[in-house]
């Protein structure tokens, strides 16, 4: 194992023990939830906006599972915060990946993803663009 490789599961561990903007909000824009059937992963993101409705301006997740779902909330909780609705819609489990840093295995994508695609499915609810009683399963 690369030294760097190394550095990016410690990161994950750390997300994982203490994640970042772990809690609710008070009075988001949205709320949305999502799970993983198969690892047993579930995530709920509020996500509040700037005065434009198109800029996420706070980002707060609460959840359970295993440290690759909740250290990829974590992590993406941190880098929401400035992206646009349009922005967030455009990612792709790439990007997610990339943040992580580190080699995902086939059977942990879905994992790792989750919380993208919660975010995602709750931004286009809110947008009008999906059903109201829509939960994310990936």
């Amino acid at each position: 194992m690369s030294m760097g490789s190394d550095m990016y599961r410690q990161q994950i561990l750390d997300h994982y023990r203490s994640p970042r903007n772990y809690g609710e909000l008070d009075d988001p824009h949205f709320t949305h939830e999502g799970v993983n059937p198969s690892c047993g992963d579930e995530l709920e993101f509020d996500v509040s906006l700037d005065d434009d409705e198109e800029t996420i301006e706070r980002v707060a997740f609460r959840g359970d599972g295993c440290a690759i779902s909740q250290a990829s909330a974590s992590m993406l909780s941190q880098k929401l915060p400035g992206m646009t609705l349009d922005e967030v819609e455009e990612m792709d489990r790439d990007d997610v990946i990339d943040m992580l840093g580190v080699e995902i295995s086939p059977m942990r994508v879905k994992c790792a993803v989750l919380a993208e695609k919660v975010v995602q499915d709750g931004a286009e609810i809110f947008e009008g663009e999906a059903e109201l009683d829509k939960t994310t399963t990936e």
